[in-house]
């Protein structure tokens, strides 16, 4: 998760200005990328490390396919749907040539979403879940993504960007067909 938030942060300041983006330096894109395939590389090990836990027991089924697992399978499941979120939505801008840019930009917005889940999944699933240190642990990184997404998202000046960006309301013609 730690990953995945820094990710998410370095994420939402691409697409801002002023301050936040001028931290960053000129290498954001390349950071944003490493941490998003470091993400994604966790995600994939901790799913593999699952498959020889003595305790679980899962299987390659149980790991991949979201709710068909005995542990905690709602937590587990939205973890699974996170995960399989993250990979598809980051991975897409690989494929951004062919689906089109401004279709990209659309669906990496839902990131945020998948983000979500696999803290949801942590503290639902995580059998350490109530412990300070993990609540500390899962915060700390998870506090200054989210409230960069809640500046973006609700009119702070990194927020600019994200408006211009939305369709325009369609325009009601007096004309009556």
């Amino acid at each position: 998760m730690m990953l995945a938030s820094g990710s998410l942060g370095v994420g939402v300041m691409i697409r801002g200005r002023g301050e936040s983006r001028r931290l960053l330096g000129s290498d954001v894109r390349a950071l944003h990328e490493a941490l998003s395939l470091a993400t994604l590389v966790a995600i994939a090990i901790h799913g593999v490390a699952l498959l020889g836990d003595a305790y679980l027991h899962p299987s390659p089924l149980n790991i991949a396919v979201p709710f068909t697992g005995g542990y905690r399978p709602l937590w587990t499941g939205l973890g699974i749907v996170g995960g399989w979120g993250l990979a598809a939505l980051g991975l897409s801008y690989y494929a951004r040539g062919r689906i089109g840019a401004a279709r990209w930009r659309y669906l990496h917005r839902f990131i945020p979403i998948f983000w979500a889940l696999g803290i949801v999944h942590t503290l639902g699933a995580g059998t350490d879940a109530e412990q300070p240190w993990m609540l500390i642990a899962l915060g700390l990184p998870a506090a200054p993504a989210l409230f960069l997404l809640l500046g973006r998202l609700f009119g702070s000046p990194e927020a600019e960007p994200l408006r211009q960006q939305r369709a325009p309301e369609p325009q009601l013609s007096g004309r009556r067909g």
